[in-house]
């Protein structure tokens, strides 16, 4: 199979030009109601859905899945919106990667808020942090012994209360002061700047990697 073949919708949860240096195929932004449909018309062989958008428009239906999965289309789904209609549709062939996918997929996350972000329309640079990479974080924060988890489940609480654009860790940080010790708050801001990771950038990182090993065994 040629990566020609392939279709990736992607958008905030990692850069084309990376992504590009993991997988050579076409690259369309996050998916919409009606592009899957388009993409297997157009003859796509394998479909990466990895971000697709939320509130801005509407977003794709089960049915389109489907409908590429009844047509030998293979679907991966991971990181986001992926990771999401992956844990809804695995039973009928689609195919979920990465720790969002499971965490969708054992009940640990249910709502479409946890992977939900604003991101620029020209650029999709995201402009605010998804409730799934706070939580991830703050665990690690946990983990490592700089917050307790009453803290941690305070300062999730908070960044569940703010609409999803504006969940960003400098106003989580400010709600937070004055019910979160000052030093506790200032090691934690410490912590987020050397060590931040992003759980989606790296669920869609291995989403392509896999997409890259069916080419190659698929020929």
């Amino acid at each position: 199979m040629h990566e020609s073949n392939v279709v990736i919708f992607l958008g905030p949860s990692l850069d084309t030009e990376r992504a590009r240096k993991i997988l050579d195929a076409e690259y369309r932004p996050p998916a919409a109601r009606g592009d899957i449909f388009k993409a297997v018309k157009e003859g796509a062989k394998i479909i990466g859905l990895i971000d697709g958008v939320f509130f801005q428009a509407c977003a794709i239906a089960h049915r389109e899945i489907l409908y590429a999965l009844e047509h030998g289309v293979k679907v991966v789904g991971a990181s986001s919106m992926g990771a999401l209609r992956a844990s809804e549709l695995d039973v009928y062939g689609m195919e979920g990667v990465g720790r969002i996918y499971e965490l969708y997929k054992n009940g640990e996350l249910v709502s479409d808020d946890e992977v939900a972000l604003l991101f620029e329309p020209e650029s999709l640079k995201p402009l605010s942090e998804p409730l799934v990479n706070i939580r991830y974080n703050l665990d690690r924060a946990e983990a490592r012994g700089i917050i307790n988890n009453e803290v941690k489940e305070r300062l999730v609480g908070i960044a569940r209360s703010l609409y999803y654009p504006e969940r960003v860790y400098d106003r989580i940080l400010s709600v937070a002061e004055g019910e979160v010790d000052r030093e506790t708050l200032e090691q934690l801001k410490k912590f987020l700047r050397e060590e931040l990771r992003d759980l989606k950038r790296e669920d869609a990182i291995e989403a392509l990697r896999r997409i890259k090993a069916l080419i190659e065994r698929e020929g």
